[in-house]
């Protein structure tokens, strides 16, 4: 029988929310990051581990990375949750090349990987988050409106406002993943 173990870092409730729709997916045990130590996890034959994309990084991925010795016998999944869309390929390269930073060649070997789109409410934002968000705006408004993506017609539009493209039925291909291992 396979164990699973959701384990998610969300500042936001992005992640939050798609760890407990993966949980009850999976009727499968759910943890926040800062609750568990690495050793809760020792009984369980698979990890997916959640966490917010910020400016490239995932949020707590250390917990995979630091551990990887002890957990590379495992069945381990990541799921990354930000405002990039996903089906963009651009985007998902972006993703790929930060994660190639802090994932060695053999974590990325044995680590599936999926990528979900997140929310915003920018009156929810950290002073520092928001600063960053201004500054992205600003860069974008600068540019020539005919070399804008739909990514960026859409940031501009928004700003300022509460954005939500998560959506249950983006779990489902992880989903089907696990329930085949």
């Amino acid at each position: 029988m396979n164990k699973i173990a959701v384990v998610f870092q969300s500042r936001y409730g992005a992640t939050r929310r798609y760890a407990e729709w993966i949980s009850e997916e999976l009727s499968c045990d759910l943890f926040e990051r800062k609750a568990i130590k690495i050793d809760d996890l020792e009984p369980y034959d698979t990890i997916i581990y959640g966490g917010g994309l910020y400016a490239g990084g995932v949020s707590g991925i250390d917990i995979l990375t630091k551990n990887f010795r002890k957990l590379r016998d495992k069945n381990l999944i990541l799921f990354t949750c930000g405002l990039a869309d996903p089906k963009d390929a651009a985007n998902v390269e972006h993703i790929k090349q930060s994660l190639n930073k802090v994932l060695s060649s053999s974590m990325q070997e044995k680590i599936k990987i999926f990528h979900l789109r997140g929310a915003m409410d920018y009156s929810m934002l950290s002073l520092p988050h928001k600063a960053m968000m201004a500054m992205v705006h600003k860069m974008t408004a600068k540019k020539d409106m005919n070399s804008l993506t739909d990514e960026d017609r859409e940031m501009l539009a928004t700003y300022g406002k509460m954005v939500d493209f998560t959506d249950r039925e983006t779990i489902l291909p992880m989903i089907h993943y696990i329930k085949e291992l």
